[in-house]
């Protein structure tokens, strides 16, 4: 799965101010959406929660587990979203919530109609290939959050808290972006792991020619070949599909095998680079960290195990 990327957590409420050590609630309401910020200040097992509006969640700080639907139980960490189809009861557990150590969680409640406006709008303006819709994948409810989808939340976030008489209308226009997002980090996700995706349309053929030439140099126009459009055109659909340029997919593909072959203990770094489809091994070093926040040798020595990696 792809990295995570980390929201703008608001402050915790005023110690005097809380009305309960447990999902303590505070609410910004507007138009067509409700902000809710929760949180947990002691260890508690299996509270329920449900809204009568498809919500979208992401944590902000500490630790949940989750239960939700009939799936397994699972860990709820900063940098992960989950969307919650209306009237459907999540269970959360919190094992490590202290005064010290506080969780805090978003929960962000959307009009249907203002889900079903924007999806409208974009089927009509913004067709996709093959007749597939814009549609929200309820099956595909939690992933990482990437840094568009970060970048959207914390607008969106600001909006609500805002004091601003234009809230409103910013915030609905953040909310459309939200939802393009939203249905384009589940794409992705799909596509990462091989879900309900048909293995004869162009994005799933580009893709496969990614990853199978990883090493190799390509170009703009080999991919849109491989799709059978121009480059212009292919560009636009990568970047619709994904939510990022095609440039921009191959340097996170790149990124993701050097993080796996960095798993073996004894490679070398300037190897790894190679490996990974990156000829100069100073510009691996300092994409490699400008993506992870370390450099390609303390991700080895964090993560380096005697596992064997296929090179």
């Amino acid at each position: 799965m792809s990295m995570k990327s980390l929201l703008h957590a608001p402050l915790l409420s005023h110690e005097k101010s809380l009305k309960t050590l447990v999902e303590n609630r505070t609410v910004y309401s507007l138009e067509n959406c409700e902000l809710n910020l929760f949180e947990t200040y002691e260890e508690s097992q299996l509270v329920p929660l449900k809204f009568n509006d498809l919500v979208v969640t992401s944590m902000l700080r500490g630790k949940k587990i989750m239960h939700l639907f009939d799936d397994p139980e699972f860990v709820y960490l900063p940098g992960e979203t989950v969307v919650i189809p209306s009237n459907v009861e999540m269970k959360i557990d919190f094992p490590e919530a202290t005064k010290s150590n506080p969780t805090q969680c978003l929960a962000l409640a959307i009009d249907h109609w203002k889900i079903n406006d924007t999806l409208n709008l974009l089927n009509e303006k913004y067709p996709k290939e093959a007749n597939n819709l814009w549609t929200l994948d309820s099956e595909n409810y939690f992933f990482y959050n990437n840094i568009e989808l970060a970048t959207t939340i914390n607008k969106l976030i600001k909006e609500c808290m805002s004091t601003s008489i234009t809230k409103d209308v910013l915030a609905d226009l953040t909310l459309q972006e939200l939802l393009i997002r939203i249905i384009q980090t589940q794409t992705l996700k799909s596509i990462e792991e091989n879900k309900n995706i048909d293995a004869n349309t162009p994005i799933a053929m580009v893709l496969e020619f990614i990853r199978s030439n990883i090493r190799e140099n390509f170009n703009l126009k080999d991919l849109s070949d491989k799709a059978g459009m121009s480059t212009t055109s292919f560009y636009r659909f990568f970047k619709r599909e994904l939510g990022m340029s095609p440039i921009e997919f191959i340097l996170s593909e790149k990124i993701k095998l050097a993080k796996q072959l960095l798993k073996y203990p004894g490679i070398q770094i300037n190897e790894v680079g190679f490996q990974s489809g990156f000829e100069d091994s100073n510009y691996f070093i300092r994409l490699f960290k400008k993506v992870e926040g370390i450099t390609p040798k303390q991700y080895q020595q964090l993560n380096s195990s005697s596992c064997y990696v296929d090179l």
